[in-house]
């Protein structure tokens, strides 16, 4: 019997919300700030407007404060499943209002691909779109990367008893330092340093390039922040294709595989300990997948007769699979070239983006712990078959520390792969009843579930209305990995049916 929710419960989760919002309220003064700089002076009134709704929504909310603000379990992981929801809408407002978005549904779309850093975009014409404006884009997924918790966890929730519920609904579970508030501001404070590392390298190039120096700085902060957050959004319509540069596409690989490994990880080696390098099971997996991946993309080039330098094959290939196994969607290609491909250099790219990169980390998708943690339930199994039956087989891996494998583990890593398949599958038929073929349906559906980005042109304005709120979907429930969203489901029956 589920326990019916008190009025406690919602002012609770009211007023964290509340919080959330004028905090997103006041992250929109950077693109007004910047419309202000670059004269945009339409697109500043329409952060203005998008501020004041957040701000007076944060206030309201606020306003009914309950007795205790402490969480518990079940009350922080619905916060940070409707946190997102909430943010999409009002992060929406000044998109919309830039007339570059066809309907309300499709600047929702952008912000939550944006929060969620998949990189699937809806924008009429970006290649014109006002700076302020693309600043906002990958300011969402700069946002959505560290965690919109994350940001809330350090500067604006202190002190509260249940902050660990908050962390772990935004799919994020370890705790690297003796609390949660220290681990998000290790977590900033390895984003600040490599921001500066990251946008300060790839402006010199855009220098090196041509672009101006304001240019080059601009490009260089917003392709930063969707590649360390492994988000996708470009300011141009071409992606890296647009820059014609193999420096730049190596800066952007190095930035993007580093986002994609786990922040504890981050953390062991920031302190010395880079030895869990090669024996971190999770890292290994990782770079099994990718190398399998990567073989079975080059293979289905080879083929084509379209390819036929090896160097620039591998270049092609290599990158289109490290982006979409990161879960980070920049192309070199253009999408009519990558529907293109044949069905098995296609296989090879669906096949990383639905493998992902590492858990606590700015990736999405499955991730290469589950893989690799499955992978050795399947080898203590044999193991077990083959071994006498007063034998006793246990299996042992390293993930940080030493750790004998349970049946627990496994179970719930299979059933999280199981449940990604069900998600990538479920969009698939969503696109396929809407006309398209099954390959670019599912292509197309797993970089939506798994936050990746790619697309072979099935993504735009012009497509059907069910699939845009399918991706949007699949784009919250990936990101969440499933949890909150079950979390809230639960907490909506038991509202509408518990005693």
């Amino acid at each position: 019997m589920f326990l019916k929710p008190r009025k406690e419960d919602f002012q609770i989760i009211g007023y964290y919300l509340g919080k959330l919002s004028a905090g997103l309220g006041i992250a929109m003064l950077l693109p007004l700030a910047a419309a202000f700089y670059y004269r945009e002076w339409n697109a500043a009134l329409d952060f203005i407007v998008g501020a004041t709704i957040a701000l007076i929504l944060g206030c309201l909310l606020t306003l009914v404060r309950p007795r205790k603000t402490d969480l518990s379990w079940a009350n922080g992981v619905v916060i940070a499943g409707l946190s997102w929801l909430v943010a999409m809408f009002l992060a929406a407002v000044p998109l919309y209002l830039s007339g570059h978005y066809q309907a309300f549904v499709d600047a929702l779309f952008e912000t939550m691909s944006g929060f969620a850093t998949t990189g699937l975009s809806l924008t009429v014409d970006l290649d014109h779109l006002p700076q302020s404006y693309n600043l906002w884009r990958h300011t969402t997924q700069f946002l959505g990367g560290q965690g919109i918790v994350v940001i809330a966890l350090t500067f604006f929730i202190r002190g509260v008893s249940g902050a660990f519920s908050l962390f772990v609904g935004e799919a994020r579970d370890e705790k690297l330092l003796p609390n949660v508030i220290s681990t998000a501001r290790f977590i900033w404070l390895v984003t600040l340093v490599y921001l500066i590392l990251g946008a300060g390298t790839l402006t010199l190039i855009g220098l090196r390039l041509g672009l101006t120096l304001d240019r080059s700085f601009f490009h260089g902060l917003c392709v930063f922040m969707a590649a360390w957050d492994t988000g996708g959004f470009s300011p141009q319509s071409q992606s890296i294709l647009y820059y014609h540069s193999v420096y730049y596409e190596a800066a952007t690989f190095f930035i993007f595989f580093l986002g994609s490994i786990n922040f504890g990880l981050h953390y062991l080696i920031w302190n010395g300990r880079r030895g869990e390098l090669w024996k971190d099971l999770e890292i290994r997996t990782y770079v099994f997948t990718i190398s399998i991946t990567v073989l079975i993309t080059l293979f289905g080039l080879i083929q084509m007769a379209g390819f036929q330098d090896l160097p620039s094959i591998f270049r092609t290939g290599f990158y289109q699979v490290l982006s979409g196994h990161t879960g980070t969607g920049f192309m070199t290609v253009t999408a009519s070239q990558f529907a293109g491909w044949s069905e098995l250099a296609l296989l090879g790219v669906i096949l990383a983006m639905g493998a992902g990169g590492c858990v606590s980390s700015t990736a999405g998708a499955i991730k290469a712990l589950r893989i690799g943690l499955v992978a050795k339930g399947f080898l203590r199994q044999v193991k077990t078959v083959l071994t006498p039956e007063q034998g006793l087989v246990t299996e042992k891996f390293h993930h940080f520390k030493d750790v004998v494998l349970d049946n627990r583990q496994v179970q719930t890593a299979g059933l999280l792969i199981i449940a990604y398949i069900g998600l990538y599958l479920a969009g698939t038929l969503v696109g396929m009843f809407c006309g398209y073929p099954f390959l670019p349906a599912l292509f197309e559906s797993v970089s939506a579930a798994a936050n990746v980005g790619h697309t072979v042109g099935i993504t735009g304005p012009a497509m059907p209305l069910a699939l845009k709120l399918t991706y949007i979907i699949q784009m919250w429930v990936g990101r969440f990995e499933f949890l909150a969203i079950f979390v809230l489901a639960g907490f909506l029956y038991s509202w509408v049916r518990g005693r």
